[in-house]
């Protein structure tokens, strides 16, 4: 980021660097997955294993988990609570429901139906989708509130956190040994 771009801009863009991120870091043992069946040479059961669903479930709970933060990190966004509870609804009836579902379907059968191979792809786009929504969301929620906080004496007291932010430190006196000291 460089030191033109706007503040709001430069933290949307860190917190899309973060949320993609989480993505990869939890995608990132299923791809050593995919690479050893690769190299096993069955490719073809990547879509037919519960790797995929495991994945949407634990994409899934995160984003039930940033939902819940967003509610619970403010008292005062209690007025959305309606609308955090419908995405907490919609991403444990769209994502972790089937994906638990199917995990226990693929295990427990030996004949795995063909839809499977089209359902986990989706479900976990899916997952991906709800979980960078859950951040957005929490985000959007909350600077919409920071308004609604100011006060009139908090002007003053930003001003003065402000004015105390641009002091620089004073830099670190270590004290030099000289040649004739002891160690």
């Amino acid at each position: 980021m460089t030191e033109n771009t706007p503040p709001h801009e430069a933290r949307s863009l860190g917190m899309m660097y973060g949320t993609y991120a989480d993505v990869l870091f939890v995608l990132f043992p299923f791809l050593a997955i995919v690479m050893q069946r690769l190299w096993d040479g069955k490719l073809e059961d990547v879509l037919l294993r519960p790797d995929l669903s495991i994945a949407a479930a634990i994409l899934g709970g995160l984003a039930i988990g940033k939902f819940v933060l967003g509610l619970v990190t403010e008292r005062d966004l209690g007025r959305f609570k309606e609308r955090i509870v419908f995405f907490i609804a919609v991403t444990m009836f769209v994502v972790l429901g089937p994906a638990i579902i199917l995990i226990l379907s693929i295990v427990g059968n030996e004949d795995i139906p063909g839809f499977v191979a089209f359902v986990q792809p989706i479900l976990l786009i899916v997952s991906i989708s709800l979980y960078t929504t859950a951040i957005s969301i929490s985000n959007i929620l909350i600077q919409e509130h920071a308004p609604l906080q100011d006060q009139p004496g908090d002007a003053a007291a930003r001003a003065g956190q402000e004015s105390k932010a641009e002091v620089s430190p004073e830099p670190l006196n270590i004290p030099r040994r000289h040649e004739g000291d002891a160690m």
